[in-house]
């Protein structure tokens, strides 16, 4: 059981957290690798050959530490990593291999100043923490056994549809194999798909958001393909083999939609905000109220881009304009012909002061979705005009980095 005293010794090692905690996530997962290198196939190669995995673990294990005495601040955290984890179908037995070698590497790392007692502390709360996050995610993939058209772990999907959004933008139609219903996902959640790379000999899973509304029969996800040398530091390796791999006719693994970035049923006016490829969640929550027969919230769409050219979904909004009275439509683009600039389209990057006759609604719900420094400026831009947080939604792609509220 973790004491007091346990709990002090946690405490005094959050300096050194501080100091050496990247260097000790990368000792950690080296470590784990070297004895478990199956474990590579279940972990994003990308993320650890850029260090942004190992830089996600040291904040985790970094917060946790200065929250020993009251993790269920936590919990929000606790809950984003549990929908992550069960994308990826994360078992129990495998807190077990993390916990050996994380505890190995406090030791190795740290040196005499990892004591016995230091050791100790710190198995007893990574304990506490699996413990908590095994629970957490029990309950998620219970709930999502019990989700009609629901499965848990990899099942089989066939590309049935493959359309292109624009020139960097395709999307995916996926449907079962089986034939049989698929789990009606919240607008704004992902999947995790799963393919075999040759040039990894590994198999890889990534995250990418449904871009369609809930329809039981299918998810569709829109891809960006990446440029640059995906051989060198495996960034876009997915992406990209999706993209020239995977024709119509093809099989993919999916586990059910997880992710805890949603539209929430509230009745409020909405403002969704994106940067690039970020639109994907906001385009499946804007889908999905444009089903409804009568949308009564007033509903702002902003979105930023290089160019025509590249911005995805041109059609299919246009198409929600038409529809829907209560919409209104921005785009700033980086790239703009001087003889299509309008009250609607503007140049350079998302800056909502920049909107004309557009004025900050105090009553309504935020969404952001797009690269970190993307969602930072947005947030503290929203936050500064008394935006409060409770108002505003963010997800961030890739490993979480911001701390924002």
């Amino acid at each position: 059981m973790l004491t007091e005293d346990h709990k002090s010794i946690i405490l005094i090692t959050v300096p050194l957290l501080r100091e050496n905690g990247v260097v000790l996530t990368k000792h950690f997962y080296e470590r784990m690798f070297s004895h478990h290198p199956e474990l590579k196939n279940l972990f994003n190669m990308g993320n650890q050959k850029s260090g942004k995995q190992q830089t996600a673990l040291a904040m985790a294990v970094l917060a946790y530490a200065e929250n020993i005495s009251n993790p269920a601040v936590l919990m929000p955290a606790v809950d984003l990593i549990g929908h992550k984890h069960t994308s990826l179908h994360i078992q129990p037995e495998q807190y077990d291999i993390v916990g050996e070698h994380l505890l190995a590497s406090i030791k190795e790392v740290l040196g005499d100043v990892a004591s016995p007692e230091v050791i100790e502390a710190w198995g007893l709360a990574y304990g506490q923490l699996g413990n908590l996050m095994i629970g957490h995610e029990r309950s998620i993939y219970t709930q999502k056994a019990a989700t009609l058209g629901g499965w848990v772990g990899w099942r089989d999907f066939v590309v049935k549809r493959k359309m292109e959004e624009s020139t960097e933008i395709t999307s995916f139609y996926l449907y079962p194999v089986d034939g049989e219903a698929v789990a009606s996902h919240k607008p704004g959640q992902y999947l995790s798909i799963q393919v075999f790379l040759p040039q990894l000999d590994l198999m890889q899973a990534r995250q990418y958001s449904i871009s369609s509304a809930p329809n039981n029969e299918y998810y569709r996800i829109s891809v960006k393909k990446e440029l640059g040398n995906q051989s060198a530091d495996h960034f876009g390796m997915i992406s990209n083999h999706l993209h020239n791999e995977i024709n119509e006719g093809d099989m993919v693994q999916l586990t059910s939609p997880s992710g805890n970035f949603i539209l929430q049923d509230n009745g409020k006016n909405k403002v969704f905000i994106s940067g690039g490829i970020g639109q994907t969640p906001l385009v499946s929550m804007l889908e999905a109220l444009n089903l409804k027969e009568n949308v009564t919230e007033k509903l702002t769409w902003i979105h930023g881009c290089r160019n025509q050219e590249v911005m995805a979904f041109s059609s299919k909004l246009e198409k929600f304009e038409a529809n829907c009275e209560t919409l209104e439509k921005f785009v700033f683009f980086d790239q703009v012909e001087s003889e299509k600039y309008s009250e609607n389209i503007l140049k350079g990057i998302v800056d909502l002061d920049r909107i004309p006759n557009w004025e900050l609604d105090f009553n309504a719900d935020y969404y952001l979705c797009g690269p970190a420094p993307f969602i930072e400026k947005q947030v503290t831009y929203l936050k500064e005009q008394n935006i409060a947080m409770s108002q505003i939604f963010f997800e961030e792609f890739g490993p979480q980095s911001l701390q924002l509220n």
